[in-house]
């Protein structure tokens, strides 16, 4: 009896021993920048075990190996603290060899960047702020020139403006430039891709539909109706603004 228990306790402190702090190199997010970590093993069913020391102990480092590898290839190297909270609680998840009986076990983790990876975390880092920066001033420049050019005016200024610049050859207004700054019109960032700002492009396609000052007035007039109804007076006086607007500019003699 008493050579059985102690024959337990060695196993017990064989496999314990062989389980605390195994070093392990852990993939990350981003290729070429790994995590090294040290892992430490607690086997939670007693002996005797199925199999023996050496193999007990080989067969859960290699699990665990592989089931941090598993999670931590979808961290971010650069977000270390949200890794160390990920890979140590998917290790902290009670595990069973696939032996009869059965052997449970669990594991803790520390989490670290190699001075070598801690680099190339830094140098990824500059890179995707230079690129973050040449993008955002790329796309302002692209909405302020699109919005620019939406308008016909300021279309055919761009145009005169080129070098030799010929201004007996004008282009076609109103087949060509209203065309194009129609085109430029239509360009929405992302942040204005919204039901509204649809619902207005629909409208102002609607009202362009009836180029008559006639019926452009009865439209605005039925606009303006239509606020007032709904309890939106300011929005009725606008509309009602623009009514008068096109009445004003109707010539003499239309009906």
């Amino acid at each position: 009896m008493a050579s059985t228990r102690w024959s337990r306790r060695r196993a017990r402190k064989a496999v314990r021993r062989s389980l605390t702090r195994f070093e392990v190199r852990l993939r990350s997010a981003h290729p070429g920048i790994g995590f090294t970590a040290r892992i430490t093993a607690t086997v939670l069913t007693e002996p005797p075990y199925p199999s023996p020391v050496e193999e007990i102990a080989g067969a859960v480092r290699t699990t665990l190996r592989e089931t941090a590898n598993e999670v931590s290839k979808k961290c971010d190297p650069a977000d270390l603290a949200t890794a160390r909270d990920v890979c140590g609680q998917h290790l902290a998840r009670r595990r069973q060899l696939p032996t009869d009986p059965p052997v449970e076990f669990t594991a803790a983790l520390t989490l670290d960047l190699l001075p070598d990876d801690r680099a190339a975390v830094a140098a990824l880092l500059a890179a995707q702020r230079r690129q973050a920066v040449t993008d955002i001033l790329r796309q302002q420049k692209t909405h302020a020139l699109a919005s620019e050019l939406a308008v016909p005016a300021a279309l055919l200024a761009r145009w005169i403006e080129r070098d030799n610049a010929d201004w007996t050859q004008l282009p076609d207004f109103a087949e060509k430039v209203d065309t194009i700054a129609e085109v430029f019109a239509r360009h929405r960032p992302e942040n204005e891709r919204s039901v509204e700002h649809e619902a207005v492009e629909v409208l102002r396609e609607f009202l362009a539909s009836f180029p008559d000052h006639t019926q452009k007035r009865m439209l605005y007039t039925l606009l303006a109706a239509g606020m007032d109804s709904a309890q939106r007076p300011h929005h009725a006086a606008k509309a009602q603004a623009l009514v008068n607007g096109h009445a004003a500019a109707e010539p003499e003699g239309a009906s």
